[in-house]
């Protein structure tokens, strides 16, 4: 081995041991640490998610959730087991693949919720029949363009009447990811379809 090679195993090493550092000081609830590590694996970490995801969104909720983990769980990582870059994609490549199997319930809830889209009130009026129906496709198009996420748990919401933590629990999403997607979804929505038609 030359000293180059030498070289580089000592750096090599000693950034190990900087990020073992780090993880001791997140376990004593160092936002400094924190910082430190998510500016140096937050793109690694955003690159796994979205081949396994293939979705920007989800992605970049995967890398919240495994830094909000990792705030959580410092304190049971033991670096005798394995390195902190290895933990850290193990975390990802977990978080994404319970992404993945809660997309099965996803397709389920979403044809259950498209079942309860399909309105059939009925007025004494052939005219407002017609204007309703109108409203009923008119809206139903806007839904569509959303992206899934945020269309599923808006059709869980207000036509399945769920409230937000029966949506988590139903999906396996975090209550406050569920939170965020119905706000943005309805944002979208209100713009798509103006408020003089926005009755939600």
């Amino acid at each position: 081995m030359d000293s180059c090679d030498r070289k580089f195993l000592k750096i090599d090493s000693d950034s190990k041991q900087d990020e073992v550092a780090l993880i001791i000081r997140i376990a004593e609830q160092d936002q400094t640490a924190l910082s430190a590590l998510y500016d140096r694996y937050a793109k690694v970490i955003y690159t796994i998610a979205y081949k396994i995801l293939n979705s920007s969104e989800e992605s970049e909720e995967i890398v919240l959730d495994v830094f909000t983990q990792v705030w959580r769980i410092a304190k049971n990582y033991n670096f005798q087991k394995g390195r902190v870059d290895t933990w850290l994609f193990m975390l990802t490549r977990s978080r994404a693949l319970d992404r993945l199997r809660s997309h099965a319930r996803f397709d389920k809830a979403v044809a259950a919720s498209e079942d309860v889209l399909k309105i059939h009130s009925h007025t004494d009026s052939p005219e407002e029949d017609v204007l309703l129906q109108e409203r009923s496709s008119y809206i139903k198009a806007c839904l569509a363009e959303l992206p899934q996420e945020q269309r599923l748990v808006l059709e869980l919401a207000y036509f399945s009447g769920l409230s937000h933590s029966e949506i988590a629990a139903k999906t396996g999403i975090s209550l406050g990811t569920v939170k965020t997607r119905i706000r943005l979804g309805l944002k979208k929505l209100r713009e798509a379809i103006g408020d003089e038609w926005f009755n939600f």
